[in-house]
């Protein structure tokens, strides 16, 4: 199972799909589209951070559950990366200790395994696009979600650039599986064929390290 990670507009699903193409493997991506409660958190963070992040919970697992009856599999977003926005929220005062408590202890809790016969629950690589915060920015409106644009809600500029710092932190801290550092600012995959190849061949040879 191979995860995707990193910020808001850093790339995930675009490069799942590829990914996912390359090696002819099921793609899995976050439920945004059909989600009706992302739309109603970004209206008022502070009563839907943790029902949303008990959502995005839900759906992870299921999805990690039907991925591992495939050898390779391709997820546009980790499970831990759930905890660091909710962990942000929480900082912000959109949730509260008690909230907080409760998600990471139903995530402890969910991550535990049960039984011998137990699903696999943590990826055998975890690639963490990193983008620049201007980019971040960039792509955002590029993808033109009103609900997520500077425009829409100008206290976002702030919650999206602690957001990205974080993911930095949080990547360097992350060791529960092997990792690759991808440059989205370097890497323009979605346009270039070149650089499309160059992150296939990255990819190609941790695969190759893990699987050996």
């Amino acid at each position: 199972m191979i995860v995707l990670s990193g910020p808001i507009g850093a790339g995930k699903t675009s490069l799942t799909t590829l990914l996912a193409e390359h090696l002819n493997a099921p793609a899995f991506y976050e439920s945004v589209d059909d989600n009706e409660i992302l739309p109603l958190f970004y209206k008022d963070p502070q009563k839907y951070a943790f029902l949303l992040q008990i959502y995005f919970l839900n759906k992870r697992l299921a999805a990690i559950k039907e991925a591992n009856a495939n050898r390779y599999s391709v997820m546009d977003r980790s499970l831990f990366e759930d905890s660091l926005l909710f962990h942000l929220n929480a900082d912000l005062g959109r949730s509260t200790a008690t909230e907080v408590d409760t998600y990471d202890s139903l995530l402890q809790n969910m991550l535990e395994p049960v039984g011998p016969a137990d699903y696999q629950k943590l990826p055998d690589l975890l690639i963490y696009l990193h983008v620049s915060f201007d980019t971040m920015l960039k792509r955002i409106k590029k993808r033109g979600r009103s609900y997520e644009q500077l425009d829409h809600d100008a206290s976002l500029y702030d919650y999206y650039r602690e957001l990205n710092e974080r993911y930095d932190t949080w990547f360097a801290q992350y060791d529960l599986s092997p990792k690759l550092e991808i440059d989205g600012d370097q890497l323009e995959f979605v346009e270039d064929p070149a650089a499309r190849d160059q992150i296939f061949a990255l990819v190609d040879a941790k695969i190759n390290q893990i699987f050996a």
